[in-house]
């Protein structure tokens, strides 16, 4: 069973392990801004005592961004759950809108994100230009040897 908690202050140091642990940094670009994702709020996903997810979001207005959703266990519900507690989260903070960014090599994110009912909005063709201006370690070629060149903004209108 998925027990989902919300991140406190003692769970900081396993937030930035884990993030490292899963993509290499705990720095996050979307729409042009760099994101130290280790420092906002979120979820925490643990089966059996155990953390195996982790989601960061940030509420701009009446909107929130998902900025990171990793589950070091695949196919197990984790991240499924944590999106359905953030998009909860949202609507309780009287967002109208949960929305997320993720890249154009990431088939397997855009796989997810669109069979939980997340519509593509926006695709920002080449934004990862700019990213690699913010951040310069980011690699050219992702998933399967795809370059990566552009932004793809998936939402939930609430």
């Amino acid at each position: 069973m998925i027990s989902i908690v919300r991140l406190t202050q003692h769970d900081r140091a396993w937030v930035t392990r884990f993030l490292t642990d899963e993509s290499d940094d705990t720095r996050v670009i979307s729409r042009g801004v760099l994101h130290q994702a280790d420092t906002l709020p979120g979820f925490a996903a643990h089966i059996d005592g155990k953390p195996v997810g982790l989601l960061t979001y940030r509420i701009d207005g009446r909107e929130m961004e998902v900025v990171t959703l990793h589950a070091s266990l695949q196919r197990k519900g984790v991240g499924t759950a944590l999106l359905a507690a953030a998009r909860s989260a949202a609507v309780q903070a009287g967002c109208k809108r949960l929305w997320l960014i993720t890249t154009n090599d990431n088939q397997p994110a855009i796989d997810f994100y669109s069979s939980r009912g997340m519509k593509l909005v926006a695709i920002h063709k080449d934004a990862l230009a700019r990213s690699r201006e913010l951040k310069p370690e980011i690699p050219l070629f992702g998933v399967g040897g795809t370059p990566i060149t552009d932004e793809l903004e998936f939402e939930f209108p609430l």
